[in-house]
């Protein structure tokens, strides 16, 4: 398989050989290169040329020209493991200033000229790296390289305390959104805390501790910068569309006059052990108790982290493994998971269950059926297919990874920052192919069997005996050394010096020819229509077959029912048990899903073309042989109703199902989540899904979009499995009218939330692509559609209330509406709604502004160059087309309204569509808190049980 994987690929032209390292050329002045590697034999690698220039900054080129795109990457080989004891976030606070404009681009000018460009971007900390990328048309090279260079040489007169403060509390907001007011948010943290001794890099947060952000000031996060963010810690990565030579003369001249930072040696891992079991406990607003055990390795790309990737696949990865087997498949367990997941100093092999109440089994039942399967693995051994699968799936996903120039770059950028060396993906393909059944084991017993580790046990609040084991660690008062306040004298300022005016941003090229992908047409001979796309990128193929039937047809009483049937045809088959099914696609390096949502209930195909035959095979088989087994139902409904209960604990979940009822009513099935309530679930036979199944899954309803290297003849070929399904046509459930709004805030009491959900929206259009619900999109974009929106500049940028804030029209045929919407600090609830209202009316009574349109019409108008790049991407594009039967060149008619589009009509529809009187607010949050001035705000206020779901 893997050999045939590999000509595969070389067919794709995807692959190379790495040419010997050769000593260091002089391609220009101040810039050498290191290395090339070119397709020359059957290796898989990203072709690609190394150079670096005299301060340092290391460049990667990969040449690309199948879609008109640039991606550019620089990443800072500085991560929150590069922090110091006491002054912990600064990395990940990086980040955020980082796009606060410098010194020769303004405030909140980095996401707008991007945007602008029709590219996106975005930038990323975890605890050994920093990273910031975009993508843009190829025409757009040159203002991306820079802005970057800006930023990476000339920030720091531009971080001043105001822009230091906003960003501050927006770290804050991201903390509350992502942290503490998400069920196990803070699970992590506290197994970092007891893992690793004191003063370890990885022993605190990436996102920081709160009380290190509130003591430093604004010279010492400069100080932090100047330390780290130096072009010799740098590495700048450009793949797509490009020209060498001139890409070359642009990276010199922007980047070339940065002076290089302190020098910076790579971090050296040091073992971590655990001379006991490390019980530690949590009480969260949670529904359901975890148990998470974790155990210490080794670090990333060192000669054990394969062999232990291959166990805990074996253990539980899948339900192949020991731990479906033993907790999930006998209903013990709802979820049960197993990773080792590897960083550069360190590595834990991590096991974690959620018990299933209705088994009466706990958390300390959980771990000793984890142990004893400790030692049923000792018993069984490693197998041959277990090794199979885990080499499948690495190279599947690594193959995945090569369907966009972003992943691409990032892959090159990873293996530059930490090997020191991009060209690493044949070398992690054969250190899996390597791995033996000997190696399996050695890894178990030398690293598990015997071993301690940290295990904690989430809880409900108040739920102090559900507990694995009673604490047997608890953390240390952090012990922070004496702050020692940083002056501007303090700081090494590093001065470049240029020939050429930097505050003159960089003229676009000419912009680059878009083509939408080439259609094909076909249907199979019980009236499945086939739309389809060529795409030789990479030796894979994409289906996804949509049944039209979803929770709209869901009977009142058993809300949860197409949901549920959808999951059943995951389960068993007449011909093959879950186990056997799974067996064979990992071995595949396939995926085969099906989903439900609203209107549809899609079967989702992923894979390497050589091996599609077979995986359409078991494609076939779950749609249509589903065993409807009684053991599975029983599983898969009290999964379900586990869900809905955690669901329930998630404060931006309960707003969105609020909100969703309010708008569309209670006699509406698709107004409720897909998922259903625990009483409707409860109601739900296995008889009611098999009659779902017989009355709603029909090829007179459904459709297939595909997209492939391979041609249409030969695909069609292999799609005609599909064609001798039969079934007659489907009823659809006509939609009951809608409630009235009152004009109202519906309030939803989470006591002690950390954040206050707010939405607030009406009913409005439903989709057409070329109509006036598109035409209201473009007039939404600078309300709330872009970054630069007026709503999240305000509420973010401005006043540091929430990590971020949006508003936009969603909809399908029949319905849909417009929705604002944010998490926001508890403590300003009652002020982001009088913000979120503020920019509403003024938009709606004023409009936007000729500037605002001009930025809308560039940065939509030039966008598509990346909205057909990979095959997911283009099913979107064909599912689109599919759905509301579009003309295939409908893009050309929405480019067309997009260019000739006024400010008055614009504003029209903001008058039109944008009425407050008409408009609903929902908030979830602590009512104890938050009450009291909601209540200022001269709305009737209604409160909502949503847990009872009752209005």
């Amino acid at each position: 398989m893997f050999k045939q994987t590999i000509n595969a690929l070389v067919v794709a032209g995807l692959v190379g050989c790495a040419s010997s390292p050769s000593t260091d050329t002089a391609v220009a002045d101040g810039i050498n290169l290191l290395e090339t590697v070119e397709q020359k034999s059957e290796q898989l690698v990203i072709p690609y040329k190394k150079f670096q220039l005299e301060n340092g900054l290391t460049v990667i080129l990969h040449e690309d020209k199948s879609d008109p795109l640039v991606h550019v990457d620089v990443t800072y080989h500085v991560g929150s493991g590069r922090e110091e004891i006491g002054k912990s976030g600064f990395a990940h606070f990086f980040e955020h200033m980082m796009f606060q404009g410098s010194e020769n681009v303004a405030d909140e000018q980095h996401f707008k000229i991007i945007s602008e460009a029709g590219g996106t971007l975005n930038g990323t900390t975890n605890s050994d790296r920093t990273n910031y990328f975009e993508t843009a048309p190829s025409n757009q090279l040159e203002k991306m390289l820079w802005l970057e260079a800006d930023r990476m040489g000339f920030l720091l007169d531009a971080v001043t305390q105001k822009k230091f403060e906003v960003q501050r509390e927006t770290v804050k907001n991201e903390r509350g959104q992502r942290v503490d007011n998400r069920p196990y948010g803070r699970l992590g943290e506290r197994v970092a805390e007891a893992m690793y001794p004191e003063g370890h890099p990885y022993s605190w947060p990436v996102i920081g501790y709160m009380e290190d952000l509130n003591r430093a000031n604004v010279n010492d996060v400069k100080k932090f910068f100047l330390r780290w963010y130096g072009p010799n810690n740098a590495t700048l990565t450009i793949g797509g569309d490009i020209d060498e030579e001139q890409t070359l003369a642009w990276v010199k001249k922007y980047f070339g006059s940065i002076p290089r930072g302190p020098e910076v040696k790579d971090p050296t891992p040091v073992e971590v052990t655990l001379d006991k079991d490390r019980y530690i406990s949590l009480e969260d607003n949670v529904s359901l108790p975890l148990l998470y055990m974790a155990y210490p390795t080794v670090y990333a790309r060192h000669e054990d982290e394969a062999p232990l990737d291959v166990l805990a696949s074996i253990l539980g990865q899948g339900r192949t493994s020991l731990l479906y087997k033993n907790l999930d498949k006998e209903g013990i367990a709802v979820q049960s998971r197993v990773s080792h997941g590897c960083r550069e100093l360190a590595c834990e092999f991590v096991l974690l269950a959620l018990p299933n109440p209705m088994s009466g089994k706990g958390l300390a039942d959980i771990e000793s059926i984890i142990r004893d399967s400790f030692k049923e693995f000792e018993q069984r051994g490693v197998k041959a297919d277990d090794i199979e699968r885990v080499k499948a799936s690495i190279k599947s996903r690594l193959i995945y990874g090569l369907q966009s120039v972003s992943g691409k770059v990032s892959q090159l950028a990873a293996y530059q920052t930490f090997e020191d060396d991009p060209n690493l993906i044949q070398k992690e393909l054969e250190r899996y192919e390597n791995v033996t059944e000997e190696d399996v084991m050695r890894v178990y017993e030398q690293y598990l069997k015997g071993q301690h580790a940290v295990i904690m046990s989430v809880v409900p609040k108040g739920q102090k005996g559900m507990v694995a084991h009673k604490d047997t660690w608890t953390p240390s008062e952090r012990k922070i050394p004496e702050y020692k306040e940083v002056t501007e004298a303090d700081l090494d300022i590093r001065v470049a010096e240029d020939d050429f005016d930097r505050s003159v941003m960089p003229e676009a090229g000419d912009n680059p020819t878009i083509k939408v992908p080439e259609i094909w047409r076909t249907e199979l001979s019980n009236g499945i229509k086939v739309l389809g796309a060529v795409n030789k990128e990479t030796p894979t193929t994409a289906i996804r077959l949509r049944v039209k039937t979803g929770s709209s047809n869901d009977p009142l009483n058993k809300l949860g029912l197409a949901s549920i049937t959808a999951s059943m045809l995951n389960e068993s088959t007449n011909n093959y048990s879950n186990e056997e099914l799974s067996n064979i696609l990992q071995k595949l390096g396939s995926s085969v899903s099906i989903s439900s949502g609203d209107t549809y209930t899609q079967l989702t195909i992923s894979s390497l073309t050589e091996n599609l035959d077979k995986t359409l095979q078991i494609a076939n088989e779950k749609l249509r042989e589903p065993k409807f087994d009684p053991a599975d139902f029983k599983r898969v409904k009290e999964q379900t109703i586990e869900g809905i209960k955690s669901a329930a604990k998630q404060p931006s979940v309960v707003a969105s199902n609020v909100y969703r009822k309010l708008l569309f009513g209670a006699d509406n099935a698709f107004a409720y989540a897909d998922s259903g309530t625990i009483e409707s679930v409860n109601n739900i036979t296995l008889d009611d899904v098999k009659k779902f199944y017989n009355e709603y899954y029909s090829p007179a309803v459904a459709s297939i979009v595909a997209v492939s290297d391979l041609e249409e003849s030969e695909l069609s070929t292999k799609l005609k499995r599909f064609s001798s399904w039969n079934g007659g046509d489907v009823a659809q459930v006509p939609l009951k009218p809608f409630p009235e709004l009152q004009k109202a805030i519906y309030f939803v009491d989470k006591p002690g939330a950390a954040q206050s959900e707010i939405r607030i929206g009406k009913r409005s259009l439903p989709y057409d692509a070329t109509g006036e619900y598109f035409r209201a999109g473009l007039m939404n974009y600078n309300l709330g559609g872009a970054f630069n929106s007026r709503i999240n500049i305000n509420l973010r940028e401005d006043k540091g209330y929430t990590y971020g804030a949006r508003s936009g029209f969603s909809g399908n045929e029949r319905y849909g509406s417009f929705t604002a919407s944010a998490g926001v600090r508890t403590d300003v609830t009652d002020k982001s709604i009088i913000e979120f209202l503020k920019e509403i009316k003024t938009y709606s009574n004023s409009g936007m502004t000729e500037a605002e349109l001009t930025f809308m019409k560039n940065s939509l108008g030039q966008r598509d160059a990346r909205d057909y790049e990979t095959p997911r991407q283009k099913l979107g594009f064909l599912g689109r087309i599919m759905t509301y039967d579009l003309d295939e060149d409908f893009v050309d008619e929405q480019n067309d309204i997009l260019q000739s589009i006024e400010l008055d009509e614009l504003n029209q529809l903001a008058q039109e569509h944008l009425e407050l009187d008409e408009m609903i607010i929902v908030v979830v949050g602590d009512k104890k808190s938050v009450m009291p001035s909601l209540e200022k705000l001269g709305y009737d206020i209604i409160e909502v049980d949503a847990e009872a779901n009752r209005l």
